[in-house]
C-alpha cells in the first residue's frame, strides 16, 4: 500500500531533521498538517503535529511547540491512546524543564508517569524517571533525584539501555558533584565513561570525560582537569559542538592557574 502524501511529507521532515535542517523539516510538517485537515484523518494529525511540536522545541519555539503539543493531547484523549498521551505530557515536561520551570514541568512528569503505570513500557519510564531525577536535583531534593535515578537505571538495565544508563550515571555524577560528594561523583562518571567506551561512543565518552574534569578541578586536581577538558575539546571540535569556545576557555583559566602556581613553586 503507497503511503499517504502526508506520511511522505512526515518522512520527509523526519530525514531534515535528522541532519539538522530544521527550517525544512517544519516546511515539510506544515505542508503534511494541511493535508491531514483536508483528509481529517485525526491519527496522521497525531503525527504531524507531534512533529511540529518536536521542531519548535528543539528550535526554541517554546510557545509553538506548547500549542502543538496541547492540539495532540486533545486528540490522543479523543483516541483513547494512553501511551500516546504519556509521551506528550512527557514533551510538554521537557519544555518547561528546558526553560528552568522546574515544578510545572514535574507535574507534567508525574501526570505521565502516573498514566504510564498503566501499561507497561519500561524503556519509556526508565527515561521519565531520568527527567524526575534531574527536577529533583535542580530543586536541590538529592536523595529523591538518588532514588529516581537508582529506579531508572534498574529499569534501564533491564531492557538493554546501556547508552541511557551511560547517560544516567553521568546525570548521578553532576548530582553527587551538586551535593558535594566528590568521590560518588568520580565513581558515577567513571562508571558512565566505561559504558560509553564499551558502546566505542565517543559522545558519551566526552560528557563523561567533561564531568570528571568537573569533579577533578573541585578538588583542587588541575592537571588532570586540563587534561580531560583536552579530550572533550578534541571532541567538541569533531562534532561541531556548540560548547568549543566555552570548553576552550575554561581550559584557558586552568591553564593559567597551573602556571602561576608553577611560577610561586619556582
Amino acid at each position: 500500500m503507497r503511503p499517504s502524501h502526508s506520511a511522505q511529507l512526515n518522512d520527509q521532515g523526519n530525514q531534515h531533521f535528522s541532519r539538522g535542517f530544521y527550517t525544512e523539516a517544519y516546511q515539510c510538517y506544515v505542508k503534511a498538517l494541511e493535508a491531514d485537515r483536508k483528509s481529517g484523518d485525526q491519527r496522521a494529525m497525531v503525527a504531524t503535529l507531534g512533529n511540529l511540536g518536536n521542531i519548535c522545541a528543539v528550535s526554541g519555539q517554546r510557545e509553538q511547540a506548547n500549542n502543538y503539543y496541547q492540539e495532540v493531547l486533545v486528540l490522543q484523549k479523543l483516541l483513547g491512546d494512553d501511551r500516546g498521551i504519556s509521551s506528550t505530557l512527557a514533551n510538554l515536561g521537557n519544555l518547561h524543564v528546558d526553560a528552568g520551570e522546574w515544578e510545572r514541568g514535574r507535574a507534567y512528569y508525574l501526570e505521565a508517569l502516573d498514566i504510564m503505570n498503566l501499561y507497561k513500557d519500561d524503556r519509556a519510564k526508565a527515561v521519565l524517571l531520568s527527567d524526575l531525577g534531574l527536577v529533583a536535583k535542580e530543586t536541590k531534593e538529592f536523595d529523591q533525584a538518588l532514588e529516581y535515578y537508582s529506579q531508572s537505571i534498574t529499569l534501564m538495565n533491564r531492557v538493554g539501555n546501556h547508552a541511557g544508563q551511560a547517560d544516567v550515571y553521568k546525570m548521578l555524577a553532576r548530582m553527587y558533584l551538586a551535593w558535594n560528594r566528590l568521590d560518588d561523583a568520580m565513581a558515577c562518571a567513571n562508571t558512565s565513561l566505561a559504558i560509553a567506551e564499551r558502546l566505542r561512543d565517543e559522545l558519551r565518552m566526552g560528557g563523561a570525560w567533561y564531568t570528571l574534569a568537573g569533579c577533578h578541578e573541585a578538588s583542587g586536581h588541575d592537571e588532570e582537569a586540563a587534561r580531560l577538558l583536552h579530550r572533550v575539546i578534541r571532541v567538541d571540535r569533531k562534532y561541531g559542538l556548540p560548547k568549543l569556545e566555552e570548553n576552550s576557555q575554561r581550559l584557558a583559566k586552568i591553564q593559567q592557574r597551573l602556571a602561576e602556581k608553577t611560577q610561586t613553586n619556582s
